[in-house]
């Protein structure tokens, strides 16, 4: 039977509309297992790094200095680059823009090198990706969408970092800045846009100091892409290695020091395990827990050099940092996993896609690829978290990436183990195709109980109540209804920069008709827990979720 929440709000007013109708209809799709959909044999380029926008478009690229890809730039299109070891004028694409709904793409030019590099998006939708290789290495590009998304492209500043920014890390901070931190040799982190800091090291350098990551350097450079995560508290979780601490970024101060992971096991490139912050519920008091899985044991990288292939690590950790007393429980994943990406699914469970059970990340440096997904429920038994998915027909190794899309599927691509393209005689080829997962709440058999959201605000605000409209088919049930954001990821090398999602706290549930509800709820109560910019607001009925539709949060 129906539990009616107390409505206790102004009057519902719909603000407007923001889900094109294209995406009212779902594709039909069977089994409890997933199933995964082959978008595109190829897109040209292989999608090392890759970015959803508001507008659903996705930005997708790749590296420079390999050479010649698959897709021609437009006429009379050519990137001159004198640094450049293979092509001094390459008349190819980089990068890519696709195109969620209409599942098309155009090619985008791009001039400095983006190898391994990274990325975040502004409160105003902006792109801003860092670093790279060679010439790019002290790069700054910036992608601005636009409306039909037919002349955006990159605008790019050479110069910019104070610093050699490859292999860093990207997080969105509540004051709408960046923090980019580490590289390869570089222990230390700068800001986007520059400010001045009397914590710099020195008054031209624009970076600061941070000792941890030299401390947590060993000789596989196992702290690369250190993963972050904004916690509640407004300061930053700082993973690298085996060893994480929680930094007051304002002060440069290390507030703590946790205890170091468990199990012989190293988490960053290129043992290259995964992260993600696990939801954060406005409903009940705010728990943050960061969740790890995957990896390598120590010494793998040295050992795939030299043609030993070792297997990965199967485990996982969790720690809630900001407790008295934090510590590590830790977990059994039903498949190893190195080079794996984790990522949010809007029901509040962890999917983690793509990568081998043997070896690490580098160039041909990985072995057995794990083409099955596992779906992990962060709150369900013990013995029953783990759920292992329908198999890929792509393998997805090295340089492959995944990223969440508004209708809920995951969309994956990539793969390319070796220093050129190379797509014969070789064992695991240059993969240049998109394919997308639907997990297993998309299947048809959950079609009358999927919510569809008829009607949402462009904007929230801290705090503040708003309203949606939204359309069950049969069975609503409301003490199994929630309302959950989810901040897009800029993903790359098994890790998902920015990505959070915070359960809203329901306020009232009032009926239109017999199939047709409004949902009151409250924004987000901070900008620590929810940083301004663009998210995907979800409505999850009995596990199952809506379309997203995107909200600004202001």
């Amino acid at each position: 039977m129906l539990t009616y929440f107390l409505l206790v709000l102004a009057p519902f007013q719909i603000l407007s509309s923001s889900i094109p109708a294209t995406c009212q209809t779902l594709p039909p799709y069977p089994g409890r297992d997933g199933e995964w959909r082959l978008l595109h044999e190829s897109i040209g380029v292989s999608a090392m790094h890759m970015q959803l926008l508001h507008n659903d478009k996705i930005v997708i690229f790749d590296r420079t200095d390999f050479g010649p890809s698959n897709l021609s730039l437009p006429e009379n299109k050519c990137r001159h680059d004198p640094h450049d070891d293979v092509l001094k004028i390459d008349c190819t694409a980089h990068s890519v823009l696709y195109d969620v709904w209409t599942n098309t793409f155009r090619p985008l030019m791009i001039q400095t090198d983006t190898w391994c590099s990274s990325g975040a998006v502004l409160p105003n939708g902006t792109l801003v990706q860092t670093g790279g290789f060679n010439d790019g290495d002290h790069a700054v590009r910036i992608f601005t969408p636009c409306n039909g998304g037919d002349f955006c492209d990159w605008i790019e500043f050479d110069t910019y970092l104070s610093e050699r920014r490859w292999y860093s890390t990207n997080q969105i901070l509540p004051d709408g800045r960046i923090i980019i931190l580490g590289g390869r040799r570089q222990f230390n982190y700068e800001f986007f846009p520059k400010m001045q800091n009397s914590l710099t090291a020195s008054p031209s350098s624009g970076s600061i100091w941070l000792d941890f990551l030299r401390e947590t350097t060993d000789e596989d450079e196992n702290n690369l892409y250190p993963f972050i995560h904004l916690l509640p508290d407004g300061n930053l979780f700082i993973f690298a290695n085996n060893r994480s601490i929680s930094l007051n970024y304002r002060k440069n101060t290390v507030v703590k020091r946790f205890p170091t992971m468990p199990v012989d096991a190293h988490r960053n490139y290129p043992s290259s395990g995964s992260s993600v912050l696990l939801p954060l519920d406005e409903n009940k008091d705010i728990v943050a827990e960061i969740l790890i899985c995957g990896g390598a044991p120590q010494g793998s990288y040295e050992q795939a050099k030299a043609g030993n292939f070792v297997r990965a690590s199967s485990s996982c950790g969790r720690i809630k940092p900001m407790e008295e007393n934090p510590s590590w429980v830790m977990e059994e994943m039903p498949i190893a996993r190195a080079m794996g990406d984790m990522l949010l699914l809007p029901t509040g469970d962890v999917i983690i896609v793509n990568g081998v059970e043997q070896g690490t990340a580098g160039w041909e440096f990985g072995r057995s690829p794990v083409t099955r997904p596992v779906i992990y429920r962060p709150y369900g038994r013990p013995d029953w978290r783990f759920s292992v998915m329908s198999s890929a027909s792509r393998p997805r190794l090295y340089h492959s990436s995944a990223i969440l899309i508004p209708d809920g599927r995951i969309l994956a691509g990539g793969s390319n183990p070796h220093v050129w393209y190379n797509f014969s005689n070789v064992e695991y080829p240059t993969d240049l195709s998109l394919e997308a997962f639907a997990p297993p709440y998309l299947s048809v058999e959950f079609e009358k109980i999927r919510p569809q959201i008829t009607a949402s605000p462009e904007t929230l605000r801290h705090k503040q109540a708003f309203s949606i409209s939204f359309f069950v088919p049969q069975y609503l049930t409301a003490d199994v209804l929630s309302l959950s954001i989810i901040a897009p990821s800029f993903t790359t090398h098994s890790f998902s920069m920015n990505q959070r999602m915070v359960v809203l706290k329901l306020v009232g549930l009032l009926p239109l008709s017999p199939d047709t509800y409004i949902l009151t709820a409250l924004g987000p109560s901070t900008v620590d827990i929810a940083p301004p910019g663009y998210y995907l607001l979800f409505l999850v009925h009995a596990g199952i979720p809506s379309v997203g539709s995107w909200v600004l949060i202001q």
